[in-house]
C-alpha cells in the first residue's frame, strides 16, 4: 500500500483511540510507519535525501523503542503487525512527509493527553520519552522536506538557465 493511504489509515485511527492503550499503540504504529518510509526512501529514493532518509528510519526505529507495547502491559491492544508492513512504496514524496509530519504531530498532542491524565508515574515517563521520539522524527520529516524543496529548486533554476543559455 501506498504511504500517502498508511499514514491517512494511521492517522484515521489514531483520531478513533479511545483507551489509553489505543492510543499508545497508535503511537508505536507511526513510529513504526516512519521507521518504514525513512528506510524506503533512504534505499529507493533519490540520491540527495538517502542521509535524512536513514536518520528517519533511525529516529522512528528509536521511536519503536520507546513505546515498548509488553513492556506497557499493552501488547494486545494493537494490530498483531504493524500497519507499516503494508507499505509498498511511496510515490509522492512531498504529500507523504506532509502526511508523517501531520500524523507526529497528532500523536505528540494525544500523547500529552494521555500524560496529564495517568497517575502511573511509569506511563507518564514512557509517553514523555515517546513525545520526545515523535518530535525528533518531525524533525528529520522537516529536514528531507527541506532537502526535497531544495532539490527541487536546484532543478527549476537549473532548467531556467539552460533555457535563458539556448535564447542567447
Amino acid at each position: 500500500m501506498d504511504a500517502v493511504r498508511l499514514i491517512a489509515a494511521g492517522r484515521h485511527a489514531l483520531a478513533q483511540s479511545v483507551t489509553t492503550g489505543d492510543t499508545v499503540a497508535e503511537a508505536w504504529q507511526a513510529q513504526a510507519l516512519a521507521q518504514a518510509i525513512g528506510s524506503w526512501l533512504a534505499v529507493t529514493g533519490p540520491p540527495e535525501l538517502r542521509t535524512e532518509a536513514r536518520g528517519l528510519g533511525e529516529a522512528g526505529g528509536r521511536g519503536c523503542g520507546v513505546l515498548d507495547r509488553q513492556a506497557l502491559g499493552m501488547d494486545g491492544k494493537a494490530e498483531a503487525s504493524p500497519r507499516s508492513q503494508q507499505l509498498s512504496g511511496v510515490a509522492d514524496i512531498r504529500q507523504a512527509l506532509l502526511g508523517m509530519a501531520a500524523l507526529l504531530g497528532e500523536v505528540g498532542i494525544a500523547l500529552v493527553s494521555v500524560a496529564c491524565a495517568t497517575d502511573d508515574e511509569g506511563l507518564y515517563w514512557h509517553c514523555i520519552e515517546a513525545i520526545d521520539a515523535a518530535d525528533e522524527s518531525s524533525d528529520r520529516v522537516r529536514a528531507i522536506l527541506r532537502r526535497l524543496t531544495d532539490r527541487e529548486r536546484g532543478s527549476t533554476s537549473g532548467a531556467a538557465r539552460d533555457s535563458t543559455a539556448g535564447a542567447s
